[in-house]
């Protein structure tokens, strides 16, 4: 290696050097002209490329219905999780979008889903946040092929519940078209004086069911995702914000 004494330095690639940094030095050395890689090399760099495609396809999927901010870290994170258990799924249940607050944080029941397609949160004692006079409750279910590379299903449930009150529990049945992996993300959002929380750590959006479903609806192929209904079913004695009956809102 050689020392940069220069009045200008770098780090970084430069034609066929490449600068760097250690212990507040400047260094630089030569690219190799040829990148030997061994057998376990090469199937790292795969598994790190199909944990790539399938967290980008993930991603997708939530996006356009999450209502929160990710953390810096999400996007890696959900990659370790994807290499560490290479051809499970199930094995991103419980991944935090936002690393700072998890659905545990209101939740003290953990919410199931079930083999025909209800996902069920259960009567509970919810976690009440003096900050906090309301939670509002979003399911997001979304149906992937990853074999196709392709979103095939879509769609979201939204409730507002008291949390000083007992609350009842709620069952939203699923219905959602296509063939692929059933994903449910679960996103609470905590509201103040009417509003949103600015708090990240009234922020929460986790994966809390995956469930491997093929099921086809069709021979004709369809290159556009399907919306499928989704409906919320609650007991009339469950306790909300603003009235007792269910606030729902669907998108």
């Amino acid at each position: 290696m050689a020392r940069q004494n220069t009045l200008i330095t770098f780090t970084g690639k430069l034609g066929d050097l490449i600068g760097y940094q250690r212990n507040g030095k400047y260094f630089l050395r030569s690219m190799p002209e040829i990148v030997r890689q061994t057998a376990a090399t090469r199937h790292a760099a795969r598994r790190f490329g199909m944990a790539s495609r399938k967290g980008g396809l993930i991603r997708n999927a939530v996006y356009d219905d999450l209502d929160i901010r990710c953390d810096n870290s999400h996007i890696n994170r959900l990659n370790k999780m994807l290499i560490t258990a290479p051809g499970d799924l199930t094995a991103i249940t419980g991944y935090r979008f936002n690393q700072y607050a998890g659905t545990d944080r209101f939740f003290s029941v953990t919410p199931r889903l079930f083999r025909n397609g209800i996902f069920h949160i259960p009567p509970q004692n919810l976690v009440h946040h003096k900050d906090i006079s309301a939670l509002e409750v979003k399911v997001i279910a979304t149906r992937i092929d990853f074999d196709r590379r392709q979103i095939t299903g879509t769609e979201t449930a939204v409730m507002v519940i008291d949390p000083r009150q007992p609350f009842s529990g709620a069952d939203v049945s699923l219905d959602i078209a296509g063939t692929g992996t059933l994903i449910i993300t679960l996103q609470v959002r905590g509201i103040h004086d009417n509003a949103i929380s600015g708090n990240r750590q009234y922020l929460a959006a986790d994966i809390v069911a995956v469930k491997e479903l093929q099921i086809p609806v069709s021979l004709k192929k369809s290159a556009y995702p399907q919306r499928a209904a989704l409906w919320l079913e609650m007991p009339l004695s469950a306790t909300h914000v603003h009235a007792h009956q269910p606030v729902i809102q669907r998108e």
